[in-house]
């Protein structure tokens, strides 16, 4: 999965809880869904910004 993929994918899921679309069972799973989701995007910014630190580092 894309990082852009998966920020599409929440923003879908809070569109979907604050419009009300979802019943408590939907809601549920979405949340968990969510949670994975945010933990992918934050390692691959964590990952991301230790890539380029490191390459700034090399070229100095």
């Amino acid at each position: 999965m894309k990082y852009e993929e998966a920020m599409k994918r929440l923003e879908e899921i809070v569109s979907g809880i604050e419009e009300n679309k979802m019943d408590i069972d939907q809601i549920s799973d979405s949340l968990k869904e969510a949670r994975e989701l945010i933990k992918f995007c934050k390692d691959k910014l964590y990952k991301t910004d230790e890539e380029i630190k490191k390459i700034l580092e090399t070229e100095d």
